[in-house]
């Protein structure tokens, strides 16, 4: 036996009895509750994103707030007075010059005229002599001069060396012994060139004098009777 019903969907209700009235209505009411409900979670989510008035406010820190105090150095300047204090120094000893007596002088004088004619030679007017005239007086004034020299004075050179080598001239030496000439900068030691060895006298033996002795006239005159 076949039990099988066929229901057409196309079918319309041609009633329209308590029944249906009341499954429209169920309808609607389900779609009504529906609707609000949706309404519901779209307010509760848009809510959610805003903070509750309940809620607490997590505050950010404040960003500090950087004063700038200037303040005035006092800057203290220590003015530091370098006072020179002059030290005199002692004044030298008076340097005592001794008053050279005229005697040893004039008695030299007369020695050069006793044995070379010296002062004659040098006192006279050579100007009308020939060179060669000239040549031979003055090869006896200097025979007569060394032997008045040797005979009364021993010499000796200051430096050693030889003429016209290279010497040198350490500090502290005795400005009355070497003359320092040409260019002189700085101080001792000084190199050079020696140019004039020097003389010093070692010994002195001149003659004693008598008393009343006149040593100005280191030549008498003479006279031919």
């Amino acid at each position: 036996m076949n039990n099988q019903y066929t229901i057409d969907l196309t079918l319309q209700p041609t009633t329209f009895d308590l029944w249906h009235v009341g499954l429209a209505g169920a309808v609607m009411l389900l779609s009504l509750t529906l609707l609000i409900l949706l309404l519901a979670m779209v307010i509760s989510l848009s809510r959610g994103r805003k903070p509750s008035a309940g809620a607490a406010i997590i505050q950010q820190p404040a960003e500090p707030i950087v004063k700038i105090v200037e303040v005035e150095k006092i800057v203290e300047v220590e003015k530091v007075v370098e006072v020179e204090k002059i030290i005199h120094a002692p004044a030298p000893e008076p340097v005592i010059l001794k008053e050279a007596t005229p005697d040893a002088a004039l008695q030299l004088l007369g020695l050069l005229q006793k044995e070379a004619r010296f002062l004659d030679f040098i006192k006279e007017n050579i100007t009308a002599y020939s060179d060669a005239d000239i040549g031979i007086a003055a090869r006896v004034v200097h025979e007569g001069c060394n032997k008045a020299l040797n005979d009364h004075f021993s010499l000796a050179p200051v430096r050693n060396e030889v003429e016209g080598s290279n010497i040198t001239v350490q500090p502290g030496f005795d400005a009355g012994s070497i003359r320092l000439t040409g260019n002189i900068v700085g101080s001792a030691p000084f190199t050079g060139t020696l140019i004039h060895k020097g003389w010093q006298v070692t010994d002195m033996r001149l003659p004693k004098l008598t008393q009343g002795h006149n040593a100005a006239i280191v030549a008498a005159a003479e006279v031919e009777l």
